[in-house]
């Protein structure tokens, strides 16, 4: 079964930004409640117009109110 070039380019970004391979959860319902939590991150940094998501990532994290406006939250 062919992977589309979409689907790859996701599992890159979240490998190399999140280190998702190395993670250590791997039972139950976790594994994909992160990715998709992962997958929330990356969808809306990227359409915030982020060049780059792991300068965007580190950005948010610098102020807990910023991730919740990019979500229009707060």
């Amino acid at each position: 079964m062919r992977v589309s070039r979409g689907i790859e380019a996701l599992h890159h970004v979240r490998d190399t930004t999140f280190a998702e391979d190395a993670s250590q959860l791997h039972t139950g319902n976790a594994p994909r409640a992160m990715a998709t939590w992962r997958n929330l991150a990356i969808g809306a940094l990227r359409l915030s117009g982020a060049p780059s998501i792991a300068a965007a990532l580190r950005h948010s994290a610098r102020d807990p109110e910023r991730p919740l406006a990019l979500l229009r939250l707060a």
